[in-house]
């Protein structure tokens, strides 16, 4: 039973990509990171090398990943807990490990890593998962309608996605290649009150029949309304559409009006997430 650490993006997805996508509900996040690393490359969010690990049982299997984006915290996906109990060993030891400045894990994973992390850890962010049951209609519906977003809507997705960004102390800078990308397969979506946007959605491109819904923003003048249950009603459709058999999403746990929105649109809980960030 091993860890093996890489920062070869084809050895990792030879080694882990059949064992992630085995449970994608829980690792869809490793799932749509990888994605866009082969469509985009290595650098896709970040100036810094990414890198990977995956455990392999007693048996020779691969049994979990995770991996690392910088800025962006350490991700851990779905993990056996022998697999966490050696990680936790492997932060003295391992280099790569070394440069992670935070760590993103699944709440028990968390709480069996904070006291060997090597650096004084604290919970900076709680998100939940969500999965879509049966997609409800907001009630009331808000004035308006949507719209897939388009080229033209370039700039102001650029500025909205800066802002949602800084509200959710996103690290890193939007990324125009990556709007271009969603934009492309349809997976952006605008709601329009009398021909202006006063509010935004995306969802994921499907993988291992999962699609994402993130982000979803309104700017705060535009706030109370409605719009973000109507925009967010529309992607999830729109995901479906586009393929996916289910629709995730992830909340903060320390915003209770996006929490409640989204179990009135049929979204119900999966699991709970804790970002470790230092003392």
């Amino acid at each position: 039973m091993t860890w093996t650490f890489s920062t070869d993006l084809a050895a990792y997805l030879a080694a882990a990509r059949p064992a992630v996508a085995a449970q994608p509900v829980v690792n869809t996040v490793l799932l749509t990171v990888t994605d866009a690393l082969e469509r985009r490359g290595r650098h896709a969010f970040g100036s810094t090398d990414p890198f990977f690990g995956w455990w392999t049982g007693a048996d020779g299997a691969v049994a979990g990943a995770l991996l690392c984006t910088p800025p962006f915290p350490l991700l851990l996906g779905a993990l056996p807990s022998d697999a966490v109990r050696a990680l936790g060993r492997g932060f003295a030891s391992e280099p790569l490990l070394a440069g992670a400045g935070a760590l993103n894990a699944r709440r028990a994973d968390a709480s069996a890593l904070t006291g060997v992390w090597g650096t004084p850890a604290r919970v900076v962010e709680e998100n939940r998962l969500y999965r879509l049951a049966g997609l409800l209609a907001p009630d009331p519906v808000p004035e308006g309608r949507v719209r897939p977003a388009a080229e033209e809507d370039l700039a102001l997705l650029l500025e909205w996605t800066a802002e949602f960004n800084r509200e959710c102390a996103l690290p890193g800078a939007p990324s125009e290649a990556a709007l271009r990308e969603r934009i492309s397969y349809g997976g952006l979506l605008l709601w329009e009150r009398s021909g202006t946007p006063v509010s935004m959605a995306g969802f994921s491109r499907p993988i291992a029949g999962i699609s994402r819904v993130a982000p979803v923003y309104t700017p705060p003048g535009e706030r109370g309304c409605g719009y973000a249950a109507g925009v967010t009603h529309a992607v999830s459709a729109a995901a479906y559409a586009a393929g996916a058999a289910q629709v995730l999403l992830f909340t903060d746990l320390a915003n209770p009006t996006s929490n409640g929105v989204y179990q009135r649109l049929g979204y119900v809980p999966v699991e709970d997430r804790v970002v470790l960030g230092p003392r």
